[in-house]
């Protein structure tokens, strides 16, 4: 059974749309950050600390053991795109969604001063924006328009995966 993967900027809803998907479908979802907070035994800002290539060489780790599995739901972290081993490991056996959220809403709800790559500055959330739009298009099999709600979102993957036979 194929993988659904979820990719997109933070605070676009991948894991909260996911988890929907993965409950109407009963299949187990798993959160990158989570499965690369559990290899590593220690919080994923520490590992920022360190430098962010240290970072991506975990999340590339736990990437290559999530997609590995079959028939899963998985919601990567937003900066997955940014390495195309990741991408070509998740699409062995899985199917790209890009959420494609406006930068406006993100801004509204995102705690950016959670987040290591975005506390850095004011700008820094429209800048990554900038940087990994073209990556995720690039990245995706299909690109869903977040305007909706969460409800809204996951019926319309859920056609698409219905559709697909996926």
């Amino acid at each position: 059974m194929n993988n659904i993967v979820f990719i997109g900027m933070p605070g676009a809803g991948k894991t909260t749309i996911g988890r929907r998907v993965a409950q109407q479908l009963k299949r187990p979802m798993i959160d990158s950050d989570d499965q690369l907070r559990e290899m590593i035994g220690r919080d994923i800002k520490e590992l920022f600390r360190e430098s962010e290539e240290r970072f991506r060489d975990a999340e590339t780790k736990a990437i290559r053991l999530l997609s590995q599995r079959d028939g899963i739901i998985i919601a990567c972290g937003g900066g997955v795109v940014k390495r195309a081993e990741n991408i070509t490991l998740l699409k062995e056996r899985g199917t790209i969604f890009f959420l494609d959220r406006r930068l406006d809403a993100i801004a509204r709800s995102v705690d950016q001063k959670g987040r290591p790559l975005l506390n850095q500055s004011a700008d820094r959330l429209q800048q990554l924006y900038r940087e990994r739009y073209k990556l995720y298009c690039q990245a995706a099999d299909f690109i869903i328009p977040v305007t909706e709600g969460v409800e809204e979102t996951a019926q319309q993957i859920l056609s698409i995966i219905k559709d697909h036979r996926l």
